[in-house]
């Protein structure tokens, strides 16, 4: 069972490779917790998808101190990657978002996997849902799950966050979900601005962290989509981003797979801003205290 680790993009907001930013004393970066928590649900492989310019210092930090734990494997994320070159325009920077990088890992993602960000927190009882979701899953079957997170436990103090707000029927099965892309944290839950009017929503709300559990199935629905969106002649050429929980929303309504939401009641939490970092730092520290992750260091 592998755990697909989304670390192509570099952190604007943030200001670096946040990814491999240091946030404990025995110098574990947020993605550390991550596999750690992953093996201890029973995953056996991680594959990152990382710029190819990033490989030396993935493997010469994240991937070495691991490799004795668990399989690790890479796969690159470019500009060019699955893209013919008349659909790149010449001043492109921007990656193409989730749906592609996850579309970069085709060819080692022959089972039931997961997907995460590299720079997320998500708590334990996220991995151990997703593996028990994947493990009684047929592979070749289009039935995947997604783990839900209640809104309050993901904001930040520090400015806006971008948040898929999920419903789902009767039986817990996603039937869409809705990018907001300026959520703004206030007293029991968030607000953000559409057509002049503030919206608010409230602590209890379900979203999506962009944690989600595939078969290889799901391939045939990305690709399909993400050729619609090269061939899209209104998107943003420098900008625009094919994002997976946009792919997988149009996969649903086109009744080509369903998403069983998966809740939560762990804390999510990482580093949209530098000043989120001090924040970060002190949650782990606790949870290390509170005897979650061992004070010696997590691969000692």
């Amino acid at each position: 069972m592998t755990l697909f680790i989304l670390a192509a993009g570099m952190g604007s907001r943030y200001g670096g490779l946040k990814q491999i930013d240091r946030f404990t004393e025995h110098g574990e970066f947020i993605i550390d917790f991550s596999i750690y928590d992953a093996i201890k649900a029973g995953f056996d492989r991680i594959v990152f998808v990382i710029k190819k310019e990033n490989y030396e210092i993935f493997k010469e930090t994240v991937g070495q101190r691991i490799e004795d734990k668990i399989k690790v494997e890479y796969v690159f994320q470019g500009l060019d990657s699955l893209v013919p070159a008349e659909k790149i325009p010449a001043d492109r920077v921007k990656p193409w978002g989730t749906t592609h990088a996850l579309l970069c890992g085709k060819e080692v993602l022959n089972d039931g996997f997961a997907v995460i960000n590299a720079d997320d927190f998500y708590g334990r009882d996220a991995f151990f849902k997703a593996a028990e979701f994947i493990k009684n899953a047929d592979e070749n079957d289009t039935h995947y799950c997604m783990v839900g997170y209640m809104l309050g436990n993901t904001l930040t103090d520090n400015g806006s966050v971008a948040r898929g707000e999920c419903y789902a029927d009767e039986n817990g099965m996603l039937t869409k979900i809705t990018e907001r892309t300026k959520l703004f944290k206030e007293e029991g839950g968030a607000y953000y601005e559409e057509n002049g009017e503030t919206v608010h929503i409230p602590n209890s709300t379900v979203v999506s962290m962009n944690f989600w559990g595939f078969g290889p199935k799901v391939f045939e629905g990305l690709e399909e989509d993400f050729e619609a969106f090269l061939n899209d002649a209104s998107r943003e050429p420098l900008k625009s981003e094919s994002l997976l929980p946009n792919t997988i929303g149009k996969m649903i309504n086109a009744g080509k797979c369903d998403v069983k939401v998966l809740t939560t009641t762990a804390k999510w939490f990482g580093v949209t801003y530098a000043d989120d970092k001090p924040d970060v730092i002190a949650k782990l520290h606790a949870l290390i205290e509170a005897g979650e992750y061992p004070k010696t260091g997590l691969w000692n």
